[in-house]
C-alpha cells in the first residue's frame, strides 16, 4: 500500500511537470532527483584508509564520506545542471572542470589515507547520478521533447511493474543471482513486453489525439521505430537496475535510503533511469546524424 500511495502522489506530479512546467522546472526537478540519489550513494559507499588496507594492516574503519564532502559533491551535481541549462554546448567542459574541482577538494579536505577512494567516489557520484540524469532536460529540450520524456518514463515504469508481477507469478529461472536473487528471466521477458505494449499504446493515443487536433503527444515515424526504442530503453533500464543492485551489495546495504515509502530511497527509484535516459539520448542523437 505504501508503494502504491507513493506512486499515486509522484506520478501525477511528474507528468504535470512534463506537460505544464517550463524547461527550468524540469531541469530543477531532475537536479533534485540526481542530487538526492547522489547523496544516498555517497552515504552508503564505504571508505577507509587505503594505505593500511593495501598492506594488510588495520584500516581506520569503514564509514561514509564526510558530510562536507557529500555537500560539495551535491553542489557539483547542481552546478552541472545549471551549466547545462545556461550553456548546454559546454556540458563536457563543465563535467571535466567539476570533476577536477572535486579531486582538489578531496585532496585538501580528506585524511590522506582516504583521498583516493573519496575522490573516486565523489567523481563517480557526479557521473553516475549527475551526468546521466542531466540527459532528461536535454531530451525535454529537443524536438517533441515532452512526448519523448513521457515515452521514456512510461517505458521504464511499465517495464518495472510488469517485471514485478510476472516475476512473482511465473519466475523460475534466476537472471543474475549474484547481483539480485529475485530477478528472473521470466520477469525480464514480462518487463520487455510491458515496455513495448506501453509504447504501442502511447503511439496509438497520440495518433488518435492528433486526428482530433489535440497535439499534446507527437511520435514521428512508424510504430516500429518506437517499439524498437522501447526495447532499447527496457534493456538499459534492466541493466541499470542490476548495476545499482551490485553497488548496494558491494556496500552491504539493502536499500539506498528511506525517502520514498515503499520504494526505498531516491536512488532505488531512479536506478533504471540512470542508464535508460542517456541510452535513449544517444540513440536519438545517432538517428539524427
Amino acid at each position: 500500500m505504501k508503494r502504491i500511495l507513493t506512486a499515486v502522489v509522484l506520478v501525477p506530479a511528474v507528468v504535470l511537470t512534463i506537460f505544464m512546467g517550463p524547461y527550468w522546472l524540469v531541469t530543477a526537478f531532475s537536479a533534485v532527483a540526481a542530487g538526492l540519489a547522489g547523496w544516498e550513494l555517497l552515504s552508503f559507499a564505504p571508505t577507509g584508509d587505503a594505505r593500511q588496507a593495501s598492506v594488510g594492516g588495520p584500516s581506520n574503519g569503514v564509514s561514509s564520506l564526510s558530510v562536507a564532502t557529500r555537500v560539495v559533491a551535491m553542489v557539483a551535481i547542481g552546478l552541472l545542471f545549471g551549466m547545462n541549462f545556461r550553456w548546454p554546448d559546454m556540458l563536457p567542459a563543465a563535467l571535466g572542470g567539476l570533476s577536477l574541482g572535486l579531486l582538489v577538494w578531496c585532496a585538501f579536505a580528506l585524511p590522506t589515507g582516504q583521498v583516493m577512494t573519496g575522490a573516486a567516489q565523489a567523481v563517480f557520484a557526479l557521473l553516475y547520478t549527475g551526468a546521466t540524469m542531466v540527459t532528461l532536460p536535454m531530451i525535454f529540450s529537443s524536438e517533441d521533447g515532452k512526448s519523448v520524456v513521457l515515452f521514456l518514463l512510461c517505458a521504464v515504469w511499465a517495464g518495472d511493474i510488469t517485471a514485478l508481477y510476472v516475476g512473482r507469478a511465473w519466475g523460475r529461472h534466476r537472471m543474475a543471482p549474484r547481483l539480485s536473487p529475485n530477478k528472473t528471466w521470466e520477469g525480464a521477458a514480462g518487463s520487455m513486453a510491458g515496455s513495448v505494449a506501453i509504447a504501442a499504446a502511447l503511439y496509438g493515443l497520440a495518433a488518435g489525439m492528433n486526428a482530433h487536433d489535440l497535439n499534446m503527444l507527437l511520435y514521428t515515424g512508424p510504430l516500429m521505430r518506437w517499439v524498437g526504442l522501447a526495447a532499447v530503453v527496457n534493456v538499459a533500464a534492466q541493466v541499470g537496475d542490476l548495476v545499482e543492485s551490485a553497488l548496494k551489495r558491494s556496500a552491504g546495504v539493502k536499500d539506498s535510503g528511506r525517502l520514498l515509502p515503499g520504494h526505498g530511497g531516491m536512488l532505488d527509484r531512479v536506478d533504471a533511469l540512470l542508464l535508460a535516459a542517456p541510452v535513449l539520448w544517444y540513440v536519438l542523437l545517432v538517428q539524427r546524424i
